[in-house]
């Protein structure tokens, strides 16, 4: 089988844990360049570090950036209230021509939607909502990701698969993410039965189980093999689905924030290269 192709995402490469600004403390030729020397194919960028960079950059010459470094693949994210009314889904609405002007520029691999508020919803709304989001992307030549996770609206893997099939679109699907699988006791099982078509991207990283006889790290993203995860299991899971892209590295914790930037690649890059061994 050939070597996996791995992107490092924004927070890890960022260097910073999740919260506003929002934009990494390191400079975006840097991180890419420190990318690629580790051996990563791909980056993520979140929205406000995107407009921070195409404050300076063009869209052009932030691509070429890209391409004479290797870097394949981007993620672009987070997209929240497209399926909400009011001020929240125009400020989204707003949010979402950016992320959408610049997957086009920029060849981005997927754009990564959700919500962090546990909000209300009705599931017919909802599949129209995601339904129109792909087709909008789809002019765009965009692919949208749903991540579902313990604060999104969506914190089951049947009712995110009931929105995305019911959609149907040809360019959507789901983000599934190791941590908020074990999270929320997704057994590999049912992780393997996710059609291969709506599966977008595959997130790695470790931690603690969870245990009732000790606080829960729900909040810190470990490296690959820095905690109890089974994530051989989740890889070969992952695997009978049909997946066949890269694969995604996503962690974060305290720890980094003043941890050398080509320190945070090169070790994200062998601790998760290693799982695949």
């Amino acid at each position: 089988m050939p070597q996996p192709e791995l992107m490092n995402l924004f927070w890890t490469t960022a260097g910073m844990f999740p919260g506003p600004p929002g934009i990494s403390r390191f400079d975006i030729r840097d991180r890419v360049r420190s990318a690629a020397r580790a051996g990563f194919r791909g980056i993520g960028l979140w929205h406000a570090d995107l407009d921070h960079i195409l404050a300076t950059w063009s869209p052009r010459d932030l691509k070429t950036l890209f391409d004479d470094n290797g870097i394949r693949h981007l993620e672009l994210e987070f997209l929240t209230g497209w399926f909400l009314d009011g001020p929240q889904r125009a400020d989204s609405d707003r949010l979402r021509k950016r992320l959408l002007d610049a997957s086009a520029s920029l060849g981005a691999k997927h754009v990564k939607v959700g919500d962090f508020d546990n909000s209300p919803y009705e599931m017919p709304q909802l599949i129209d909502a995601f339904g129109a989001l792909c087709s909008e992307a789809q002019s765009y030549g965009a692919t949208i990701g749903f991540e579902f996770m313990g604060s999104a609206m969506l914190n089951t893997l049947p009712a995110a698969l009931a929105m995305v099939e019911g959609a149907a679109a040809p360019n959507g699907g789901l983000i599934v993410d190791i941590v908020h699988a074990v999270n929320l006791g997704i057994s590999y099982n049912e992780i393997a039965r996710i059609p291969g078509r709506y599966l977008i991207c595959a997130e790695l990283n470790d931690g603690l189980l969870p245990r009732p006889d000790r606080p829960h790290d729900a909040g810190q993203r470990r490296f690959c093999g820095d905690g109890e995860f089974d994530i051989a299991g989740f890889i070969a899971a992952t695997r009978a689905t049909g997946y066949a892209g890269p694969w995604a590295v996503e962690v974060f914790a305290h720890a980094l924030d003043g941890t050398p930037l080509d320190e945070i690649n090169h070790y994200a890059y062998e601790t998760t290269i290693a799982q695949f061994a």
